[in-house]
């Protein structure tokens, strides 16, 4: 069975909306972990700033 060329151009419009949704979801993921990084590396360098310090 063909599809029609409107079927078609509507199926390719919801999949690319969907992908594209995903997508969004995807960075905010990536976002938050950044973040989770950048504290984890500035908790690190505090630390061993710390621990320096009470060293001499």
């Amino acid at each position: 069975m063909k599809m029609s060329r409107t079927t078609a151009s509507l199926s390719l419009l919801f999949l690319f909306a969907f992908l594209l949704q995903s997508c969004s979801a995807i960075a905010g993921i990536f976002k938050a972990g950044v973040w989770v990084g950048v504290l984890g590396v500035g908790g690190v360098v505090l630390l061993i700033i710390f621990l320096i310090s009470r060293r001499n």
